[in-house]
């Protein structure tokens, strides 16, 4: 069995067993949830909550912060389906760690994918506790999660990776909430440990504007799989090098929460204007 086929086997098994105990749910947008921001999922209504433990092909959430749930419901009126949680690829060395989940929410009917995440910043504006937009991205690792693939789908045009509609409707979303939105390029780095000064020097010199060790490799998975995609990131910390502050997890955790209602607010407010997108 090759490598698609294992990926599209194992999120058949997923998709057959959520749908045979989510009473037809429907879900239209995917949202994968990053570090610290777990607690979004309170959010959601008539929640169908599962596992990933259950879920064939799913992995393990290893990072405290990442629960590790499926969670079918609605927000705001649109039928969503959450991952609380994902894994990394610094967690088992696959850059394809996220594929089953991203194939399983397409599967279900998703056609849009927002992503978030914890990231640190390049932008002195974009201080902690502030939410960034992402436009674009760097891919620094070298590696991605569409190696093996021996299809000629495996060439896809990244060329517009966050999709220039969704990002107008988070901007029309801030000026509805009152809320600062900052825009930039997300460079992936592989982790887990923090980058060096001299890394996000070179990140700057790039066109870097916030850096992170996720969300890339679901961005590949999700344009390959055909799923429009939109990412916001909660700035938890300034860059290696740009303040005094040690890095931690504890702060990266500590920090996504000082983020985390105007992020709730951008994302209810999208959804709310869904359906008339």
């Amino acid at each position: 069995m090759n490598n698609l086929s294992t990926h599209f086997y194992r999120s058949k098994k997923a998709v057959e067993f959520i749908q045979s105990k989510s009473e037809g749910r429907q879900p239209k947008v995917g949202i994968i949830l990053g570090s610290g921001l777990g607690p979004f999922a309170e959010s959601i209504n008539n929640k169908i909550t599962f596992s990933y433990k259950d879920l064939p092909g799913f992995p393990d959430a290893g990072v405290k912060g990442h629960a590790g749930q499926l969670i079918l419901g609605k927000i705001n009126g649109t039928e969503v389906v959450v991952l609380q949680g994902r894994a990394h690829y610094y967690e088992s060395g696959k850059p394809d760690v996220m594929r089953t989940p991203v194939e399983t929410l397409k599967e279900l009917g998703c056609k849009t994918l927002l992503l978030t995440n914890a990231a640190g910043s390049l932008l002195p504006e974009a201080q902690p506790g502030s939410v960034m937009m992402l436009t674009d991205h760097i891919n620094f690792t070298g590696v991605n999660p569409l190696f093996d693939e021996t299809e000629t789908s495996r060439f896809v045009d990244m060329g517009d990776a966050y999709d220039l509609s969704l990002c107008e409707q988070f901007r029309n979303a801030a000026k509805t909430k009152n809320i600062t939105l900052h825009e930039g390029v997300y460079i992936w780095f592989c982790g887990p440990s923090f980058e060096t000064p001299a890394e996000i020097r070179a990140a700057k010199i790039l066109g870097a504007d916030a850096v992170g060790m996720s969300t890339v490799p679901e961005a590949i998975l999700a344009r390959f799989y055909g799923l429009k995609v939109a990412a916001l990131s909660i700035i938890t910390n300034m860059a290696a090098g740009m303040s005094d502050e040690d890095l931690s997890h504890a702060q990266t955790m500590e920090n996504a929460a000082m983020g985390a209602n105007d992020l709730q607010g951008l994302l209810g407010e999208f959804l709310l204007n869904y359906e008339t997108t």
